[in-house]
This record gives C-alpha cells, structure tokens and sequence, in this order.
C-alpha cells in the first residue's frame, strides 16, 4: 500500500489548518459510539451521500474541470453551490488540482498518484499537506472572470458551515450526526477510492499513458467516476460508462437536464474511441485547449 512520504517541507501535514477535516472524522467515530442506531437514519445518510456525490461528479468534475458540457451563468452558480457541499474546499481550487492532475497523471508531478507515493497518499495524504494550501489559479483562468464563482470558492466554509448549522436546526443531532457527520466523511472517501484504488484495482480497456482502471463497484459508490480508464481515454466526455452495461448515473441524470435545456452540448465520447481506435488519448488540459464557454 505505501507510506505516506512526508520528507519534503511542502508534503507535510498542514495540521492548523486541517482541523476541519480531521475534526470531521474524529467527530463521526465518536457520535456513532452515542447515537442510537436506526434505519430512517442510514436512509438519511445514504440520500444525503449520493445527492452530494452526484453534484460533485457532475459538476465540480465533468463541468467545472472538464468543461464537459455547457449551461447558463445562473445555473453554473447552482452547480457550484450544490457542489460546494460536499466539503471538498472551493470549486476553483477542486477544479485547478484535477486538471493539474490530468497534466501530470501518474508522472513525478502529479498531486496524487499511487504509483508515485502509495495508496495512503493518493487517498489522503495528499490533502492534508502544504502542497495544496494554495489554489493553481493558473489553471482555472476561464472561470476567475466570474465573481460570484470566486465567492463562492473564497468562502466555501461558510457556505459549509450553514449547511451543517441547517441539518441541526431542522432535525437535531439525529439529522444533524448521519445527514452531515457520518455521510460527510463517507462522501470524503468515496471520492478518495477515485484518485486511489480506481489507479490500482480493475481492467484496462485502453492503453493510456497512466495507470488509471475501470471498476464497477467505485462506479457504484461514485456515481459513475469508476470507469476512470475510460475517462483518462477522452477525458471531455460527459459520458464516463462509454457502453450501456457501465452505470453511469451521472450522465443519466445530466440526459434529464439536458431535456430541460438547463445544460447543453453535452459531450460523448467519439465513435473512434468507442470502437477501440488506436488515436492517441486528450494530451491537454482543459484550460490549454481552450473551449468555448456560453454564458
């Protein structure tokens, strides 16, 4: 599995400023010891968990970093928002580290790469240290011109912390402990075991320049980012189960907004790939290639 690496002074644990995350799990070991177990709970959990892990495969990953479909200016601003509650830091800063990832996947750079630093670091390490304290915006310059966008990445917590103080408010401790707490950080996880074992563990359809894989059980937790060879093949693809048997809730329920007409030009993977065309994979990053965005 590896060790976390944390010789160099930038790959180190930040612990003063990683008090909310660390807080986070310490908190749901210790509220599952005193809260009465219950089915209504686990409900609760397991809605709020996939809600939250929706918006941020759909939006902070296939839109805000990959550009993989467009929408209007005021619906951008939902998504952002909505993705905001996941408690993964701001928008800008979640988009600049996976598009600096694509750039450097599985190379010496990358941010999180278990073939470089093990499994404990590409799940969690990473996160914790100096190295990410500041945001590549260099990396999300088409999104920096839009201050409601910058806002919302300044001032995540905030926004995080009113979602918390709602859960509590609207249904005490019970509401507050598996809708917020416990789901929270199995949210956390579930998106780690992407960066992670989705770089370890299952097949590979194509030959890619890094060791991504496809798997179906993370495809289940993360709905739909487990086909993660598929999606470092065409990485612009809304569409991440490139064939019907790959479940992909994601990109169902981004063909329902796209009937709406709240999203548009939502992207597909093109038939070369699909029929295993030897062409090379996307090389660039989103930002470098520049697309068009429609306010």
């Amino acid at each position: 599995m590896g060790k976390l690496n944390l010789e160099k002074p930038l790959d180190r644990i930040d612990w003063k400023t990683r008090i909310p995350i660390i807080g986070l799990h310490v908190a749901a070991a210790i509220g599952f010891l005193f809260t009465e177990f219950s089915w209504k709970g686990v409900l609760l959990c397991i809605v709020a968990y996939y809600f939250r892990m929706w918006a941020l495969s759909s939006f902070f990953h296939r839109y805000f970093s990959h550009r993989s479909f467009k929408t209007s200016r005021w619906f951008q601003f939902i998504m952002a928002f909505l993705g905001t509650l996941t408690v993964q830091n701001g928008v800008l800063w979640w988009a600049a580290n996976h598009r600096h990832h694509h750039r450097y996947s599985d190379q010496p750079e990358d941010l999180h790469s278990p073939k470089q630093k093990g499994f404990w670091w590409a799940h969690m390490g990473w996160v914790l240290t100096y190295r990410v304290n500041k945001t590549k915006f260099e990396l999300v310059r088409d999104f920096l011109k839009f201050p409601e966008i910058r806002w919302l990445d300044r001032y995540w917590l905030i926004v995080v912390s009113a979602f918390a103080a709602a859960t509590l408010m609207i249904g005490g401790w019970f509401a507050f402990y598996w809708c917020f707490l416990l789901s929270t950080v199995l949210l956390l996880h579930g998106t780690f075991t992407v960066n992670s074992l989705a770089h370890m563990w299952g097949s590979r359809r194509y030959e890619t320049t890094d060791t991504s894989r496809n798997n179906f059980l993370i495809a289940l937790i993360t709905m739909g980012e487990g086909w993660h060879n598929n999606h470092h093949r065409f990485m612009s693809s809304a569409r991440q189960g490139f064939f019907w048997w790959e479940i992909d809730p994601s990109y169902y329920v981004l063909k329902i907004l796209e009937k709406f007409r709240l999203v548009w030009d939502v992207r597909r993977p093109p038939k070369e790939v699909l029929v295993g065309s030897t062409a090379p994979a996307e090389a660039t990053s989103p930002v470098e290639r520049r697309e068009s965005y429609t306010a």
